[in-house]
């Protein structure tokens, strides 16, 4: 099949709608498709070799739900899209988050070939649906298809827009963080180590409430470590406790390469995921689990679907960082519950392989395209 994989984001900047496209794209070529990826891209992309990428639009900063999306909202591409879509005779339009302005409705618009939606996105306190409800019904209407990646992400669009949701979760690459990666030479020393990997700038990754765990935690293990990975920059709350409790020896590693994660990761002797919400699907839960690395997560809706409480991790009760304390503290006096915890990880990341994910997707696209033929007499 000749799919397209459309992303309305700027490629160019890491996110999960962006990977999640792109090992799909990966797969699919593994099994014999054509995908192309479509989406806006604020520099040259390098792809794949076996995976083309056409960039689609220049992307503007534009903040939304608690992130920044970078988005292509020029509507003079119609003319690139309906040429395109002449040229390329796609056999599937897999648009990912179709409701976002505003490359997804521009394909929508000129589509004449099957149109799959991936919803990606939860957000607890967002009107945007609410908002505009009316005007992207025409887009939704003009769905074959609809994927969620999780019970939080299906429910969250389906209070707007009701249809019948095939659950199809994101996925992960098992080997690339289960092989026998060596973890970070200065890191690998007795210190017991807590990472944090996320944008640290969105207050809803959680960090501040990881921070005041943490100046809480060294009274009793001044030889803890906290290492910080992801891009960003500290916001004001956060540099206030740092300095007020004289937190100077945490690590701040910033982005870190693709290759190097998985170094991280089997550096740690525990990974913690604060987030306060909206967060529809756990991947760094996952990744975490396919290392081997014990979790301690915010009991948010996106991750409780992803880690079992007391089999791959422990849960506490988002924003509060004398529950988070406590369960770090649980892990670090129990080597035993950190050994099992971990070893607990890989068995439940492996259902998340994207080999099985893009074999699911695959046999809806199948499934959908067949009722699609039947229903408009396409042979």
């Amino acid at each position: 099949m000749k799919i397209a994989l459309i992303s309305p984001y700027d490629y160019a900047t890491p996110g999960g709608v962006n990977a999640h496209i792109g090992n799909l794209a990966r797969e699919f070529s593994n099994n014999g498709h054509s995908p192309t990826i479509i989406a806006p891209s604020s520099k040259a992309i390098d792809t794949e070799t076996s995976t083309k990428f056409i960039a689609m639009g220049r992307p503007i900063p534009i903040p939304y739900g608690g992130s920044t999306a970078r988005l292509s909202i020029s509507p003079w591409q119609i003319k690139r899209v309906r040429k395109l879509l002449m040229q390329e005779q796609f056999d599937i339009l897999h648009l990912h988050e179709p409701l976002t302005p505003i490359l997804p409705w521009l394909f929508l618009k000129t589509s004449t070939t099957v149109n799959i939606g991936t919803f990606h996105a939860f957000h607890e306190k967002s009107k945007y649906y609410h908002i505009t409800k009316r005007p992207l019904k025409y887009w939704f209407n003009k769905l074959n298809g609809t994927i969620a990646v999780s019970q939080s992400a299906m429910s969250f669009v389906a209070k707007h827009f009701e249809a019948n949701y095939e659950l199809i979760p994101n996925g992960i690459n098992i080997q690339k963080f289960s092989s026998n990666t060596a973890p970070i030479e200065e890191l690998n020393d007795d210190r017991p180590t807590i990472l944090f990997v996320g944008r640290i700038g969105e207050k809803r990754k959680g960090l501040k409430y990881l921070l005041k765990a943490y100046s809480n935690l060294k009274w009793n293990h001044p030889n803890l470590r906290l290492v910080v990975v992801g891009p960003g920059d500290l916001d004001k709350e956060c540099h206030r406790l740092i300095s007020e409790h004289n937190m100077n020896d945490i690590i701040f590693t910033g982005p870190v390469s693709e290759s190097d994660l998985p170094k991280y990761y089997k550096s740690a002797s525990i990974f913690c995921s604060p987030a306060t919400g909206q967060e529809s699907f756990g991947i760094v839960l996952l990744e975490a689990m396919a290392s081997g690395t014990p979790i301690v997560a915010s009991a948010i809706q996106g991750y409780s679907a992803v880690v079992e409480n007391g089999v791959q991790g422990l849960l506490f009760e988002p924003e509060n960082p004398v529950d988070l304390s406590e369960k770090i503290e649980v892990l670090l006096q129990n080597s035993t519950m950190r050994q099992n915890l971990g070893k607990a990880g890989p068995i439940r990341a492996s259902k998340f392989s994207w080999e099985n994910i893009a074999s699911q997707i695959l046999s809806y696209y199948e499934e959908t395209r067949s009722e699609w033929i039947r229903k408009y007499k396409v042979s």
